[in-house]
């Protein structure tokens, strides 16, 4: 009998009791869980085992949060969410920033960071119809999640990829804000007005020629965007 592979979760937390529920919620839904009280710690899993998705706490002794997912993006695209007492925007914006995919603020419902985990596992694991697509300039393999722009490699996170799939899939199309942040963060964040500000400038960056100037994404003032794979 073949048994299947649970997916493992890496929860960073300086709090005990924090990492006591968080395993117990996680392993009850079937995820395999490890677990960190600092960010080196992290660091020395993550170069240890394969883990498919990390949860930390934005708050640690050795590193915050936001540094943790610097140091990781530098070598990883690996699924991440942030979780914090801190509401503001501009701390939302600052993980984000750093290559977080999601930010969940404390207290939280656990049912609803089961839904952000459930998601952003499944974009790592439902495999595609279209192994490779190609819209204008771009080529997209979906099996590798690699992205190539005017044939150069070019390294996403995986809410970037997802924003950039969507676009690719409704490319020259108005979409609006509530619906680009439907489709890509789920239903319970079409207000969330930040997530898709901080994404689209990252993407700018990382697509574009000039940020400042984009020919890729364009914004329609008051409405949303517009996405042309070739100008």
């Amino acid at each position: 009998m073949i048994t299947e592979q649970k997916s493992r979760v890496l929860v960073v937390d300086d709090e005990p009791q924090i990492l006591r529920v968080l395993r117990r919620s996680l392993e009850r839904h079937g995820f395999d869980v490890v677990t960190a009280a600092e960010a080196a710690t992290a660091l020395q899993i993550l170069r240890s085992m394969a883990v498919q998705l990390v949860i930390t706490d934005l708050r640690m002794p050795d590193m915050s949060g936001v540094e943790l997912c610097r140091e990781i993006r530098r070598t990883s695209n690996i699924p991440l969410i942030i979780i914090s007492v801190k509401g503001e925007e501009e701390t939302k914006v600052a993980a984000l920033d750093a290559g977080a995919d999601d930010y969940v603020t404390k207290p939280f419902g656990m049912q609803e960071l089961m839904a952000r985990v459930r998601a952003l596992s499944r974009r790592a694991s439902i495999p595609s119809d279209e192994q490779v697509l190609c819209v204008g300039k771009f080529r997209v393999d979906s099996a590798q999640h690699r992205v190539f722009v005017e044939e150069k490699e070019v390294r996403l996170t995986p809410k970037e990829y997802d924003l950039l799939a969507y676009f690719l899939a409704n490319h020259s199309k108005v979409l609006t804000h509530r619906a680009v942040l439907k489709a890509v963060w789920g239903e319970n964040s079409s207000e969330q007005a930040e997530y898709l500000r901080v994404f689209v400038g990252q993407l700018r960056k990382k697509i574009e020629r000039d940020a400042r100037t984009p020919r890729y994404i364009i914004t329609e003032p008051w409405i949303g965007y517009r996405f042309n794979p070739a100008p």
